[in-house]
């Protein structure tokens, strides 16, 4: 599979900007998420890729092929860049059969590709099976019903899935009748003798006209593939339509109509009408949104399994970061058209670049907590939170904050000038929807009323401290007291509402541990992985550990 590039991607309506310059890349065989907020433009970067929207501006290249340059005035139509697209709705055809929705994009394909000689293939293939009638006799036997009456479809199903032949070759197999030879070894070798003979037939016809047969039987002329402009046979289509129903455990539904099946099933035959032609990318839409929890849960898993089997990239938009977090091998964040973060699940999670990552990734969602103060000699970052609580901060890294905030100040100037050079180009027009360092939620027992917030004037001494509630531990021997303010069991762990004063922390504890509303606790902020933000600029400083003073 291809990788997939964008190099200063840029899509804008007016002085709306959906995608804002964006760089990525994307290594084959992965599993990407691209992950925001609704409005964020991930869907309209998907759509860049697959060709579905043309970009103001910037570069796509799939592979070895570059399929969009504005520079260049490249762009390569969708049909043109082998991507397969997966949409929330499936747009099954209602009055098509569940083959004929799959087969559908085959039928139309037109193209330069090898010649095969489907019949020697199909020869090949039922000879292989022969190797072994027994098999072939229970795999047909194990279709009589009660009443011993033979069931002819779904034995050539059966054999479909057994021995990967077509339906023609299936249909075939079923008509030696094996199954009803009184001497079955017999039986079976006078078929393999005539298969064989048939293959020798078919090499002998193609050595005539100065042809041969390579391993998958196509048409070789001087040792290269014959190629010609032509459709797909019907064995090839219906190969394809056997692959790829079997990938998603369909076979048995193939003469159903879409409003026969559940919504899972017509979720697994939309994947198979995208992944028949073979695309090099498989792109899907929030696929999984229209279904129930426990179906949707289950298709993660299908998912998971699917890239594996397939080895295709895979790009997956959503705006479920459970999702994102379960199903991918690279979560991309975006925001207001701009690249937050683009790392493994867990890196997004337990190392966020700033407090619009850390509060979107998670659930239950993170605790923030500001706090005043100055790093000390030794190194520690000394705070004060919940309004006199002092806490110190330990970096896990070495950390010089004074370096921190010139490094941070350099940054924005030169981020700065390079968005004013940009603007000096006839082309770029200033962005509408401004971006804003992200708007933290303060979690507390009373909320501040909802008139505009003063402007408050910030330093270098201001600081947001992030609380995963995992870090939150309860003990009698702990340095912070609280009240609990709620708590709601789910077995195996409790979420609860632990209020510090007018604040409230969000935790949880695993363990069938029963909660009071009212009960007074002692508790502590455990582990490496407190994060400690600046507040001026939203920007994530270091992960660390926190201990009471």
């Amino acid at each position: 599979m291809p990788e997939i590039k964008l190099t200063d991607v840029t899509k804008r309506w007016g002085k709306f900007y959906a995608v804002d310059h964006l760089d990525l890349e994307i290594e084959d065989n992965a599993f990407i998420t691209l992950l925001g907020p609704s409005g964020c433009g991930k869907t309209t970067t998907l759509r860049m890729i697959a060709g579905l929207e043309t970009p103001t501006s910037g570069r796509i290249t799939i592979g070895d092929q570059v399929v969009f340059d504005s520079a260049k005035g490249i762009n390569v139509p969708p049909n043109k860049r082998k991507v397969g697209f997966l949409f929330q709705n499936y747009a099954l055809w209602p009055n098509m059969t569940v083959y004929q929705n799959i087969a559908f994009g085959l039928n139309n394909i037109k193209e330069e590709m090898p010649e095969f000689d489907m019949e020697a293939q199909k020869d090949a293939a039922i000879l292989a099976a022969l190797s072994t009638p027994k098999e072939i006799v229970k795999h047909i036997e194990d279709c009589r019903d009660k009443n011993g009456k033979l069931d002819e479809k779904k034995a050539q199903l059966k054999l479909i899935d057994a021995f990967t032949l077509s339906i023609y070759g299936a249909e075939e197999l079923f008509k030696l009748k094996l199954h009803e030879a009184a001497d079955l070894s017999a039986a079976g070798e006078a078929a393999k003798k005539m298969y064989v003979e048939k293959l020798e037939r078919s090499r002998g016809a193609h050595a005539s006209k100065g042809e041969t047969l390579d391993e998958e039987f196509a048409v070789c002329k001087d040792g290269t593939r014959k190629m010609s402009v032509r459709k797909l046979s019907k064995e090839e289509v219906d190969l394809s339509v056997r692959r790829v129903s079997r990938i998603v455990k369909i076979g048995m539904f193939m003469d159903r109509y879409p409003a026969e099946l559940s919504g899972g099933q017509q979720q697994r035959v939309a994947i198979a009408r995208t992944l028949a032609p073979e695309p090099q990318v498989l792109f899907m839409d929030e696929p999984l949104s229209n279904l129930d929890a426990k179906l949707r849960l289950e298709m993660r898993y299908e998912l998971q399994r699917l890239h594996l089997e397939t080895g295709s990239t895979f790009v997956y938009v959503t705006h479920d970061q459970m999702e994102a977090m379960t199903l991918a091998t690279k979560i991309c964040l975006i925001n207001n058209g701009v690249l937050q973060q683009y790392d493994a699940p867990l890196d997004v999670y337990n190392r966020p670049n700033n407090l619009f990552v850390a509060d979107f990734v998670g659930n239950p969602s993170i605790n923030f907590v500001e706090g005043d103060g100055r790093q000390s000699e030794d190194g520690t970052v000394k705070l004060e939170i919940f309004d006199e609580q002092k806490v110190a901060f330990h970096s896990n890294e070495s950390l010089d904050l004074s370096k921190w905030f010139l490094q941070r100040d350099a940054e924005a100037k030169a981020a700065k000038e390079a968005y004013e050079q940009r603007l000096t180009n006839q082309k770029e027009v200033e962005k509408g929807n401004k971006d804003e360092v992200f708007r933290y939620h303060i979690s507390k027992v009373e909320e501040d009323d909802y008139s505009i917030p003063e402007e408050v004037v910030l330093t270098n001494e201001n600081f947001v401290l992030g609380i995963r509630p995992e870090a939150i531990r309860i003990s009698p021997e702990g340095g912070l007291k609280g009240t609990i303010y709620g708590a709601m069991p789910t077995g195996m762990e409790s979420t609860i509402k632990i209020a510090v004063g007018n604040y409230l922390l969000t935790g949880v504890v695993f363990g069938s541990t029963l909660f009071q509303i009212g009960e007074e606790v002692r508790f502590d902020i455990r582990g490496e992985d407190i994060l400690l933000f600046d507040r001026q600029s939203g920007r994530c400083i270091s992960a660390g550990s926190l201990k009471t003073v």
